[in-house]
């Protein structure tokens, strides 16, 4: 137990998604997993653990933001022994070929973090994904036929920018495909405890065309998203 998760040893897999909301974790728990029992409930940022296709898999919501989700992941890698990480999440397009729907496999996380930034000096960090999870994971995304893109995510710690989109013109030009707020910090994280990590979200907003899911469509999406990631997770 931690000052942030009641869950004991053991219970959760090795393989665990996160998603920043606590009810997202709840419906992956309720509609994904069979025999699903609940982990975590501090502060009601849930977690859950079942299986998915037989295996064993969990589900923890990190909250919103790097500073959250970096309590999460450091607790679930030092005090649960998860070495498997997949964040499933949403984000805003940056560019005008991902549309609405499109999933973006994030190779990468460039990020205005202090938090990320702070911790190694002179150097500029460069957060990278799991090669063996990205690469299962666009091959299971092209089995499915999925539509997906693979490319550099921006993790920001700021969401109403005052400038808007006008703020991600210098990463757009250099290819920035999307906008989250947790990326960067869980492949930080990774690389610093050797174990492995991914971020795979839905582009629900388009910040470049203003084109934006409705709930229904959000939904099925998501669902296309997180069977996708469950599955690569019980097969690392």
């Amino acid at each position: 137990m931690t000052p942030h998760n009641s869950a004991k040893a053991g219970d959760y897999a090795p393989a665990v998604l996160l998603p920043g909301d606590p009810l997202r974790a709840k419906w992956i728990a309720d509609n994904f997993f069979e025999d699903a029992r609940e982990v975590n409930a501090v502060r009601n940022c849930l977690g859950f653990t079942g299986t998915w296709k037989g295996k064993p898999v969990s589900v923890q919501a990190t909250g919103m933001g790097q500073p959250s989700l970096s309590i999460y992941v450091h607790e679930l890698i030092n005090f649960y022994g998860v070495r498997n990480l997949i964040r499933v999440g949403t984000c805003g397009g940056l560019a005008e070929k991902v549309k609405v729907r499109d999933l973006i496999i994030a190779q990468g996380a460039t990020t205005d973090s202090t938090l990320v930034k702070d911790a190694f000096g002179p150097y500029n960090f460069a957060p990278i994904a799991d090669f063996d999870l990205l690469r299962a994971c666009v091959a299971r995304a092209e089995e499915a036929g999925l539509p997906y893109h693979v490319g550099n995510m921006v993790s920001s710690d700021i969401f109403y920018h005052d400038d808007g989109l006008k703020s991600y013109e210098a990463v757009i030009r250099h290819g920035a495909l999307g906008v989250e707020m947790e990326a960067a910090a869980l492949y930080t994280l990774a690389a610093r405890f050797g174990v492995r990590a991914l971020a795979v979200c839905t582009m629900t907003d388009s910040l470049v065309t203003g084109e934006a899911l409705s709930a229904a469509d959000r939904q099925s999406s998501l669902t296309d998203m997180v069977t996708l990631a469950l599955d690569v997770a019980i097969a690392a």
